[in-house]
């Protein structure tokens, strides 16, 4: 299957290159538009952010070629949220994907959730097709798995990947493998036709994810069309995986293995796209979805570099993510933005870009960040950090204020679940929830990017800074309407057991009887 996919490339690029360039105007109104997604990759993880091993040269290119975003968040510190969020420009409280069962509880789209991504939303290939624009997703999708949730749904024309994480391998009579899609139909199951070893980590995925998007860059740029790839690979999620050609090459272990494959292949996506002649109209932004999860512990997670704690918390690692903007002869080379970025700003952006109006019947949170990539400019905004249905802080400027603190549970950190390990700071990494909205815990993010030092609340800066910040929190939480939340119900009988395809494969599943529960959202 690999080398059919190769050879078919191989063939479309040699046509390709046989034509002359697109035609300027055109191409100048509607540029393709790549995001690059990572899964639970930290800020601390690339060369050009300080990772020791250097094992990143061709992300670490892309920043030089392009513009490095050091203050750029996700939307949640939590998968599925954080990518409902980057594809309808809204926060997850805004587009519903988060939980009113507990109190500030991350959810997200396993199996057995009933809810997905909602008809009400309005995701970014949707509109784009507006322009003519092909959009295709490969990899994780995690917005939902059931008819009516899945990608070609919901505005993508082509989709290759899985509707939920590569958790497994499954007893199929209590629990199926998940599901692997080409378009519209399952191809197979992860851990069966889609093997990943959980002795050795050893799989081909992300070389087979790689070259669906460069078939299908190829094919779009054959076509003269101008396309949407929506490149979402999860080889740095824990069961983390590389291929053989990379499997014991990093100095970091195996989640290193799956960070030079997945460096390798932006580099030939980008390389892939200069051979093409398309690099000048084509607008790549590389991010993540949320911190590295280094409750899994160092063969199974990355860095989040000098920020406290990570996946799952709304302390700076577990929502500040590594970011870099390229668009050769467009975005000026070398550059690095201070701008507060956040994944949503990416919704409207490309919207703008492709000269299209965001909706205007709808709160909207990302921003047009235009001005920033072309001029580094800077827009003054707040970013606020989420936990399921509660604002836990807020940053304007340099300064962080938390109005809620905690980790994770007691009972979860005593069977030895440490979302924070060895980062344990007293009164912030609470074991609790702490409400702190009279006398929010303050930092200076330049000053302490770490987290470990409060300004004095009998400080003139503290008070300075509240009174600043104040106002901005009031209004938020005035005017926030919160969407019907999606994430509440759980079933078991709704797991992936015949996805559409599984009877031409003889995969299909017996489901159990029908019996919807609250899900039970521990932190």
């Amino acid at each position: 299957m690999d080398a059919a996919r190769i050879y078919v490339f191989a063939f479309l690029f040699g046509l390709v290159c046989s034509r002359t360039a697109w035609d300027d105007d055109f191409s100048a109104s509607t540029p393709n538009i790549i995001i690059m997604f990572m899964d639970d990759m930290g800020w601390g993880d690339l060369g050009v952010f300080g990772q020791p091993s250097k094992e990143t040269p061709n992300l670490d290119r892309m920043a030089a070629d392009g513009m490095l975003f050091p203050n750029f968040y996700s939307a949640n510190p939590l998968c599925s949220p954080s990518r409902a969020a980057l594809l309808t420009g809204r926060l997850p409280v805004r587009n519903g994907f988060y939980t009113t069962n507990a109190h500030a509880r991350n959810a997200y789209t396993p199996q057995e959730i009933v809810g997905g991504i909602s008809k009400e939303e309005i995701l970014l290939p949707e509109i784009l097709k507006k322009k003519g624009y092909v959009s295709k997703i490969v990899g994780k999708w995690h917005l939902g798995h059931r008819p009516g949730h899945l990608p070609v749904e919901r505005g993508f024309d082509k989709w290759f990947g899985a509707p939920n994480c590569h958790f497994g391998p499954f007893n199929s009579s209590s629990r199926p493998n998940i599901p692997v899609y080409n378009n519209s139909e399952m191809v197979g199951r992860y851990y069966e036709e889609f093997k990943i070893d959980r002795k050795t980590g050893e799989s081909n995925l992300t070389q087979i994810y790689l070259q669906e998007g460069l078939g299908f860059i190829s094919s779009q740029t054959l076509a003269r069309r101008p396309f949407f790839l929506y490149w979402a690979p999860d080889a740095t999620h824990a069961p983390v995986y590389a291929s053989k050609r990379f499997h014991g090459k990093s100095r970091r272990g195996r989640y290193g293995d799956a960070v030079m494959e997945l460096d390798y292949s932006v580099g030939q996506i980008l390389d892939g796209l200069r051979t093409l002649g398309i690099h000048n109209n084509t607008f790549v932004f590389f991010s993540s979805d949320n911190g590295a999860a280094v409750m899994s512990g160092p063969m199974q997670s990355g860095s989040n570099g000098p920020f406290l704690c990570g996946k799952e918390t709304t302390f700076e690692g577990g929502m500040r993510e590594p970011a870099i903007a390229w668009w050769p002869g467009r975005i000026p080379s070398g550059t690095v933005s201070h701008q507060l970025g956040s994944a949503m700003d990416l919704f409207t952006t490309s919207l703008a870009l492709a000269g299209l109006a965001a909706p205007d019947d709808r709160m909207l949170d990302g921003l047009d960040l235009r001005p920033v990539l072309f001029n580094n400019s800077l827009i003054d905004r707040p970013i606020f950090y989420y936990r399921g249905n509660e604002m836990m802080a807020v940053r304007v400027g340099a300064y962080k204020a938390h109005y809620w603190t905690w980790s994770n549970s007691w009972e979860e950190f005593n069977q030895g679940i440490n979302f924070c390990p060895g980062e344990e700071v007293a009164g912030i990494t609470t074991h609790t929830q702490e409400e702190h909205t009279m006398q929010p815990i303050i930092f200076h993010l330049g000053r302490d990017p770490g987290e470990k030092y409060p300004i004095s609340v009998l400080s003139k800066e503290y008070m300075a800074v509240l009174k600043h910040i104040d106002p901005i929190v009031e209004e938020h939480r005035q005017t926030l309407v919160p969407g019907m939340p999606q994430l509440n119900m759980c079933d078991l009988a709704v797991m992936n057991w015949s996805p559409p395809g599984c009877e031409k494969l003889g995969k299909c599943l017996t489901p159990p009887k029908s019996q919807p529960w609250k899900c039970d959202w521990p932190h």
